[in-house]
């Protein structure tokens, strides 16, 4: 079954915002991708303060385990290299089995 993995940042304001974003673009999403994720998307969050989330898909639990154990602590670490806790930038993770999707169709 497909497993879903999302991580929510906080940051200080709307310039330190950006940077996560463009960091998530050019960085750290490939390397997520490259560590096992399927698929993986960011969402700039409406309201203040400012927040994006980062959407992942594994294939299954285990995939997503593999990457936890071998893959996240490095990623990790990076991430708080370039955005410290100091900095005003805070983190909630979530997980869990995707248990259905659905998609629509365009009319024509």
């Amino acid at each position: 079954m497909p497993f879903s993995y999302c991580v929510r940042a906080t940051l200080p304001d709307a310039s330190a915002l950006e940077e996560w974003i463009d960091w998530m673009k050019t960085e750290h999403l490939c390397e997520v991708l490259a560590a096992g994720a399927l698929r993986g998307a960011v969402v700039r969050l409406d309201g203040d303060p400012p927040r994006a989330e980062a959407r992942y898909e594994f294939a299954d639990r285990k995939g997503y385990e593999t990457y936890l154990h071998l893959h996240a602590p490095r990623l990790r670490a990076r991430g708080l290299e370039r955005f410290p806790w100091e900095r005003g930038v805070s983190y909630e993770r979530s997980c869990g089995e995707i248990v259905v999707i659905l998609e629509g169709r365009t009319a024509t």
